[in-house]
């Protein structure tokens, strides 16, 4: 798909550019929209998404972490329909040097507090609102506002009943198999590495956040069973911050039904087995 006439000039707009851009380049869109990179011959290229997914939101998310002193592209404008950003030099590869600079950056992140769960705004993952109603009890939080609700989306992507029972099992159970946060602390909620930028070792930027005030072990979950990173990252994260024992053996495949559960309603049943997986791991 290439990007339409009236687009490229509502970006050189926005851009307060003199001329448009000089050539145009589809980039990988992930799930969201098409992306692509602009290069001008006056000034440095930039990414502009396009889609239907609200990404004025993005850019949001993008605004309240680049506050917080996480690296993140630049947002340059930010509409329902188009998003325009720094286009950042790098790669996705996660050296051990790279892990243990990706641990400070979410270390420092996961110090960044609120007074309860959620957010200030309804948030993305991927494709799909993340409700974020500001709640006292993570256990709260993480049942109603992201368990429960993607177990009852995914079942019309072929999420079988008897594991849709077995979830909800979980849920009853919840109090007892996760614990409360000594505050609620922000997370990006979607590090993994085509969602990182890095260069000589270092990560330069942070993308496509889904970012909301929770327990910081939900955003360690999420590397630990998708391979995020490796031991020289949940070394560095130990060493920083900590990480309470029981987590890897109990709490971790608990948090990651939330990402399973959305690849099921992404990807369909392929990812049922997986969603089984963690259920057998929590033991229910």
């Amino acid at each position: 798909m290439m990007l339409s006439s009236d687009l490229v000039d509502r970006v050189t707009s926005a851009l307060d550019a003199d001329v448009p851009p000089a050539s145009t380049t589809e980039l990988d869109g992930g799930h969201v929209g098409h992306v692509y990179r602009l290069d001008f011959d006056s000034r440095d290229p930039v990414v502009v998404k396009v889609g239907d997914t609200p990404l004025d939101v993005e850019g949001a998310m993008l605004d309240a972490l680049d506050r917080t002193g996480l690296p993140v592209p630049t947002v340059y404008h930010a509409e329902s329909d188009l998003l325009v950003l720094d286009y950042v030099e790098g790669d996705s590869e996660l050296t051990d040097r790279a892990e243990r600079n990706l641990a400070t950056h979410l270390a420092a992140l996961h110090e960044t507090t609120a007074p309860a769960f959620g957010f200030q705004f309804d948030t993305l993952s991927g494709p799909y609102r993340q409700p974020n109603p500001w709640t006292d009890s993570w256990v709260e939080f993480f049942r109603d506002q992201r368990l429960l609700p993607w177990c009852e989306a995914a079942q019309s992507d072929g999420l079988p009943a008897s594991t849709v029972e077995r979830i909800e099992a979980v849920a009853d159970d919840l109090d007892s198999l996760i614990t409360e946060p000594s505050a609620p602390r922000l997370v990006h909620g979607d590090v993994w590495e085509k969602n990182l930028r890095v260069r000589d070792g270092r990560v330069v930027a942070f993308l496509d956040p889904a970012c909301y005030y929770g327990h910081p072990e939900v955003e360690l979950a999420y590397i630990d069973w998708f391979d995020g990173a490796g031991d020289a990252f949940f070394d560095a994260y130990d060493e920083q911050r900590g990480i309470e024992s029981g987590f890897f053996e109990r709490r971790s495949p608990v948090y990651a039904l939330f990402p399973l559960l959305e690849h099921v309603r992404v990807f369909g049943s392929e990812y049922v087995p997986a969603v089984q997986d963690a259920l057998d791991e929590v033991g229910y």
